[in-house]
């Protein structure tokens, strides 16, 4: 104990005691094949009052809760794409829809059964409804099925989730406007939708003059891009705060005033290690208020909870699926993805005790159904295709005969893009032209705006973004290409001091891209180095052009000099 007693009395020890805390938990989860989320909760519960009690910095432990929640809503609204569900289709928004309706009707009838207030029963009830989108989308990318069509139909319903949690907490901010002013209560509220109002029309002309020519001019630096963006989260997320909407809400409409933006995909891949990071410490804060003394009271109620989600949840998708025309593996596939509650749930109830609707117990009970849930639903994605191998016979019911949604999806299939090129230089456009002028589709990536904009001009389908960010390169369409080009240079400024050609090669193996890699060399060196690590072709520019020009200037001396 009187290494605790050490530990607390500074506030950078008692951190440092903190992530040496995570790191090594993490390796536990890792070990144990779970995601972040589940080794941070745990962090909490070991450091809070119940075990360790480590944690005594609670103003800046809740400082940097706060933070990372409101980039956590920033990417929430930055991800907020309509594109994509009308790619999907209907079955996005019905299922999507449907899984909402049909769980928190369920969810609040289980939570009157076992004992809950109304007001209580309708909370836990919404909270059960929405996944955790990380967690998804990082196992079916482990897994190289985020391009799949279960993948894009979960990624479809994820939005619609997300949508509904914008309402809900829109919803919740109004309540507790009136919750906090008493008999000024309209007054207050009139006076935070005029001022929430004023908001959402910044955010629309921000949207419309603002937005493009800014991220355009500020990504010529990347590092300055993200700093912009998150002093954009941070500044809407105080102004919501200030008016009465709540930080939440408008780190929500921070990020959406981007998601127009061609670099969002970018901010959202360089932010995602912010956010993990941050919400470590809202984990932090959550475990320190919690007794674990108290949640044997709840052991009941979030085992009946956990097996509805678990069950239920997929079983809802999948009959909705099934209805619609889809076939029975799709479905269930899909359905496996919504397993589990997410961050947000407890993000949810959190507000709620706020606001002082419901006790400060029930955080316990959706804290131990997000355990339960999101360390069960891993496995159960992990091994999906097991699953549906166990469970096929008996699910055969949920399938319409000859599944006409699918076939249609079938014929209507878009086209892919066969090569994938890093780096929009003169090599790089000179190649894509080429093939683009023989019908082979091709997708360009560069971090520099003004060859974006060089490529867009020509036709070319782009995408900005760090070809040396993992998280970047596990989004793009991979599995679809059949080659992946760099036509980036060792030094490259303004990319990595690293070669990185060698960085390419590791991402997009590791990302699961089984086709083929070509890559630009310029020395014999080089070349040899780059065929020890795979490269399948090796282009050499200054030499290519040289060979080129010899043989059109002998085959114009063959002519001048016949014989």
């Amino acid at each position: 104990m009187d290494v605790f007693a050490i530990i607390a009395r500074s506030s950078f020890t008692e951190i440092a005691a903190l992530l040496v805390l995570a790191a090594l938990m993490g390796f536990v989860g890792l070990l144990m094949r779970q995601p972040l989320i589940v080794s941070f909760i745990a962090v909490g519960l070991v450091a809070g009052p119940s075990v360790l009690d480590i944690v005594h910095s609670t103003a800046h432990i809740t400082l940097l809760s706060e933070l990372g929640i409101a980039i956590l809503l920033f990417l929430v609204g930055i991800k907020l794409d309509v594109k994509l569900i009308r790619s999907i289709g209907g079955v996005s928004v019905m299922t999507g829809l449907g899984q909402v309706a049909f769980t928190s009707i369920i969810g609040y009838i289980i939570g009157l059964a076992i004992g809950l207030d109304q007001i209580t029963s309708l909370y836990v009830a919404v909270a059960l409804t929405f996944s955790s989108t990380i967690i998804i989308v990082k196992l079916l990318s482990d897994k190289r099925e985020i391009d799949s069509l279960h993948g894009k139909i979960a990624l479809g319903f994820l939005i619609v989730q997300d949508l509904v949690v914008v309402l809900a907490m829109i919803v919740l901010a109004t309540i507790g406007i009136g919750a906090n002013h008493d008999g000024a209560s309209t007054t207050s509220i009139w006076n935070v939708a005029i001022s929430g109002a004023g908001l959402v029309l910044l955010v629309v002309i921000f949207v419309r003059y603002i937005a493009n020519p800014l991220t355009e001019k500020l990504a010529q630096a990347p590092e300055l891009l993200v700093i912009y963006a998150i002093a954009q989260a941070a500044l809407f997320a105080a102004i919501g705060d200030l008016i009465g909407l709540g930080m939440e809400v408008g780190g929500l409409l921070a990020g959406v005033a981007l998601a127009s933006t061609p670099y969002r995909e970018s901010i959202a891949a360089r932010l995602a290690p912010l956010r993990d990071f941050l919400l470590l410490f809202f984990f932090i804060a959550l475990g320190s208020t919690l007794d674990l003394s108290l949640l044997g009271s709840h052991i009941t109620g979030a085992i009946i909870f956990s097996l509805f989600v678990l069950i239920g949840n997929p079983l809802i998708v999948l009959v909705i699926m099934g209805a619609m025309g889809y076939r029975k593996r799709t479905g269930f596939l899909a359905g496996l993805t919504v397993a589990q509650i997410s961050e947000f749930s407890l993000i949810f109830i959190t507000m709620g005790i706020s606001l002082g609707h419901v006790q400060a117990d029930i955080l316990g009970l959706v804290t131990l159904v997000g355990i339960v849930t999101i360390a069960t639903s891993t496995y159960m994605i992990t091994y999906s295709h097991q699953l549906y191998a166990l469970f096929e016979p008996v699910i055969g019911l949920f399938e319409r005969a000859g599944a006409p949604r699918e076939q249609l999806i079938e014929q209507h299939t878009n086209a892919k893009h066969a090569v994938i090129i890093f780096g929009l230089g003169r090599l790089g456009t000179a190649i894509a032209v080429r093939l683009q002028n023989q019908g082979i589709k091709v997708l360009g990536l560069d971090f520099n705006p003004t060859a974006i904009k060089r490529w867009n001009h020509l036709g070319l389908d782009t995408e900005y973004g760090d070809v040396t960010d993992a998280e970047f390169i596990t989004e793009l369409p991979l599995g679809q290409a059949h080659w992946v080009v760099s036509t980036i240079p060792h030094h490259h400024v303004g990319v990595s001091s690293e070669d990185t050609r060698k960085t390419i090669i590791q991402l997009t193996r590791a990302a699961g891209f089984a086709g083929k890699l070509a890559t630009v060399s310029q020395s014999k060196a080089e070349t040899e180095e780059l065929n020890m690590l795979g490269v399948d072709l090796v282009l050499e520019p200054f030499q290519d052009a040289a060979d080129r020009a010899s043989e059109l200037l002998l085959e114009g001396l063959d002519q001048t000099h016949p014989g």
